[in-house]
């Protein structure tokens, strides 16, 4: 359906984005019986919620009107989470308002507040800010709130995580008691409910589409890994979806440090964002993704909160969130605005059950197989350059290609230009990764020493108690070279010049298969094999005891 009665400036701004109808929430918050009223919105990241609060206060903004009175007092307050999530809305709301005539100003920790107050000065429409800064600015008297009609909490359950309740709180405190009050938010929890109940009057609660299920531009899934290869899982993560840009998340900075250098030695084009950078260096590696000189964003969970990248096809989980919430918010930042992306979990083997609980949670259906190999991702860059070629080859040669390639053909056959070409065109792509072969199957659960007539398979290892063998090193060695885990090796034996071991019948192949693959150079004096089972202990014979005699009662 169109958007139904707006002012006309704002009609032709949506016209021009290509606003044809609006979305789910976007209609919901326009609905007639939203008219006057606080609104409690729930809706799916990336469902446009930015432009529905726009539009949600825009009669209340302009009366009724085409434009908008002279920049003074500001007549709407946003609060967001973050800074980049401020900037953003400021953008949203810029195009969305500027045929009115409107003036957004925002004010974000981490930026000039002396500029923000010239700015404050100088009029504005629109105020959109990080909760911090806004109290800042209304304690010092730079923000005056006596005019505004309408205060907006974007992300309101990312304020509360963050610990700005004291400052929401505050904020709203100072605004006057006749404005309307939209809280926007992924989930209502029990903090963003007792908020609703007392800073808004009779707000109207819309959940935009249905809460519950699952997003359908999202498509997850859940990519099993030996737990030692998560860097090498995210190459080829990012090799085989090949996505415009990519975000990857960790849960520490020094995550982010460490997988952003080993990414960009590779060759990707990578920028990190995590919570110690500055806000200019923020500002670049976000401008770096918007423009393409970057292609893949390695961040922290609070680093990316509200990020809204052009384009971003491939979320990467680089570390599995804690909680469903995160699953979710992460996710979201892909599959936005109709398009289409993929939420990718890296779930070393030993936490498939954890992966499992956790997307249960969230009430996500992921597709399970191991991470892209190598040789998947040759297949795909064969085809990819094999169309690239045929694409070049199509197009118009321009004075000199065809003479300059006559040339090459009479001193070269063409088979051998057109493998050179297809060496060009390969060039620039990091190489794959080699990765362990993990089966897709969920394990059982029970322990090796519990398989009952089902035995393991027996190796040996060429270090016994004269190379220092103790199963204190040996058992966590074994589970990083081998890609098993603890519960996966069985009875232990060091002997003199040897150690065996036993590894559970269903890891056995994953352990033979890892053997085959060269391990850490420190570790290459050490050789592992299949070994025979080791005889069966039998009991010796006990040696007969002497019957001593029967002592006859003593009957005197």
């Amino acid at each position: 359906m169109p958007f139904p009665d707006l002012p006309s400036p704002l009609k032709a701004a949506l016209d021009e984005r290509g606003y044809a109808e609006p979305t789910p929430v976007q209609a919901a918050v326009l609905e007639d019986e939203t008219a006057g009223r606080d609104l409690l919105v729930s809706a799916q990241t990336g469902s446009g919620k930015t432009v529905a609060y726009g539009l949600a206060m825009a009669h209340l903004l302009m009366g009724g009107t085409d434009r908008l009175p002279a920049p003074g007092q500001p007549l709407a307050l946003v609060v967001a989470p973050t800074r980049e999530l401020a900037l953003q809305v400021q953008g949203e709301l810029a195009w969305l308002y500027a045929k009115a005539g409107g003036r957004v100003v925002t004010c974000v920790g981490g930026t000039d507040p002396i500029a923000e107050r010239r700015a404050l000065e100088r009029g504005a429409h629109l105020v959109v800010g990080t909760p911090g800064r806004i109290r800042d600015h209304l304690e010092r008297g730079n923000l005056r709130p006596q005019s505004l009609r309408a205060v907006v909490l974007d992300e309101a359950d990312e304020m509360l995580d963050l610990g700005f309740r004291e400052e929401l709180e505050a904020i709203l405190e100072t605004t006057p008691e006749d404005r309307r009050t939209f809280l926007f938010s992924a989930t209502v929890p029990a903090g963003i409910a007792a908020i609703a109940r007392t800073y808004q009057k009779d707000a109207l609660r819309i959940a935009a589409g249905d809460a519950g299920a699952q997003h359908g531009d999202i498509e997850y899934r859940a990519l099993l890994i030996a737990p030692h290869e998560i860097e090498r899982s995210v190459v080829n993560s990012l090799r085989f979806f090949e996505a415009r840009s990519a975000l990857v998340f960790c849960r520490t900075r020094a995550t982010v440090t460490r997988l952003h250098g080993n990414l960009a030695e590779r060759g990707f084009a990578a920028v990190a964002l995590s919570g110690e950078l500055s806000q200019a260096e923020r500002n670049r590696a976000m401008q770096s993704l918007r423009d393409g000189r970057a292609r893949v964003c390695v961040a922290t969970d609070v680093a990316a909160r509200g990020i809204d990248l052009p384009d971003l096809g491939l979320v990467i989980h680089a570390e599995l969130p804690n909680d469903p919430e995160t699953l979710l918010h992460r996710s979201g930042r892909t599959g936005r605005a109709g398009r289409k992306g993929i939420s990718a979990l890296l779930v070393p083997h030993n936490r498939r059950r954890a992966a499992e609980r956790l997307l249960q949670a969230a009430r996500v259906q992921a597709a399970w197989g191991p991470a892209p190999s190598a040789e998947a991702i040759r297949e795909k860059d064969d085809a990819r350059i094999l169309a690239q070629a045929t694409e070049m080859a199509g197009e118009e040669p321009i004075d000199g290609d065809l003479a300059l390639a006559r040339q090459l053909l009479a001193a070269q056959p063409a088979e051998a230009l057109a493998a050179a070409l297809m060496r060009v065109l390969r060039a620039p792509l990091p190489a794959p990764e080699e990765l362990a072969e993990i089966s897709d199957r969920p394990p059982p659960r029970q322990h090796p020493a519990a398989t009952g007539n089902a035995p393991g398979a027996w190796f040996r290892m060429n270090l016994g108690r004269n190379g220092n063998a103790d199963p204190r090193w040996v058992l966590p060695f074994l589970c990083r070279r081998g890609n098993v885990t603890r519960q996966e090796i069985g009875r232990i034996q060091v002997q003199e010049r040897e150690t065996r071991f036993e590894v559970a019948p269903w890891a056995a192949d994953r352990f033979a298969s890892a053997l085959r693959r060269p391990g850490d150079a420190k570790d290459a004096h050490i050789r592992i094999q299949p070994s025979d089972p080791p005889l069966a202990d039998t009991p010796r014979p006990r040696p007969a005891r002497p019957v001593a005699p029967r002592r006859q009662p003593d009957r005197r």
